[in-house]
């Protein structure tokens, strides 16, 4: 579809409660259907200051592109639903994308890319009672520990009060731990080995008062062989993360099939390598994925 940018403007200037409106109406759906599977696009790179595509910065600063590439994802038979921040699921409403969807909300985009504060990853986007008043499915947050940060030790104590909040309302919400590190230029990098993704799974299970509504959104290990081993960490239910692939697209496929085989992993939440493939086309880019699961 194409995206009128003027339209979706107006509305937001004359007619700002047309949000609420839409959220609703929206026809809701259980998170999971009669296979136990979900297929989730994510778009909530950009708050981050998360731009990049490859070797393009500011792949996903269109923000009509973007928009039109998400309805077109949405489309595709056997897709769930979206992940993304609120200006995003705001747009996506207004064009009537979400009925019938699930829609998660991300809860936490205060740790901009490559700032000096980036793991004090403050809760700047949905709350507990946005997702709430919605009428949305489930939160996801962002929890990457470094242990020569002591930002870390924010966002760890914040996620916790944040699993609190959610199991409060019965709200799922998906946790996505990382070991990370800083390199000697400063920039983040998140440790992928089966012993670090081991341990970030360990920390995350056992944050907040009751683990009833956690999911865990988990990456493949550097070694795809060590991830039968390292999803005995936890009986948590759990979702792939796509992350950057590069031009491997079938490399990555392939590493999310034999995952996608394990008792704890019921899907995937893929982004940019669906939304921006190599070879452009996001409708097979999609359906490829969704016969995975």
């Amino acid at each position: 579809m194409k995206v009128d940018v003027s339209a979706l403007v107006h509305t937001r200037t004359h007619h700002p409660e047309a949000i609420a409106e839409a959220a609703a109406r929206r026809s809701r759906r259980p998170l999971l259907n009669e296979d136990g599977k979900l297929m989730i696009v994510a778009a909530d790179h950009p708050a981050r200051g998360a731009l990049g595509v490859g070797g393009d910065k500011l792949a996903m600063a269109n923000r009509a592109e973007l928009l039109e590439r998400l309805c077109l994802a949405l489309s595709r038979p056997g897709v769930d639903g979206v992940l993304a921040t609120a200006d995003i699921l705001d747009d996506l409403l207004l064009l009537g994308a979400l009925d019938g969807k699930v829609v998660m909300g991300s809860m936490n985009r205060g740790g901009l890319q490559g700032a000096s504060f980036e793991l004090d990853d403050r809760f700047t986007g949905h709350r507990p009672e946005d997702i709430q008043r919605l009428g949305f499915d489930a939160g996801k947050l962002l929890l990457r520990v470094d242990y020569d940060d002591p930002g870390s030790l924010t966002t760890l104590e914040s996620t916790a009060r944040a699993i609190d909040d959610m199991a409060a309302r019965r709200l799922p919400v998906f946790v996505e731990p990382f070991i990370s590190r800083r390199t000697p230029e400063g920039k983040v990098r998140n440790d992928l080995s089966a012993e670090a993704v081991t341990r970030s799974i360990a920390i995350a299970s056992g944050l907040g008062g009751s683990s009833a509504y956690t999911w865990l959104k988990l990456p493949v290990t550097e070694n795809p062989d060590d991830m039968a081993r390292v999803m005995e960490t936890s009986t948590l239910p759990a979702v792939l993360l796509g992350g950057e692939v590069g031009d491997d697209q079938d490399g990555a496929y392939e590493k999310w099939r034999s995952a996608l085989q394990l008792p704890t992993v019921r899907g995937l939440v893929v982004g940019r390598s669906l939304l921006y493939p190599a070879d452009g086309d996001v409708a097979a880019a999609v359906d490829t994925a969704v016969g995975l699961l």
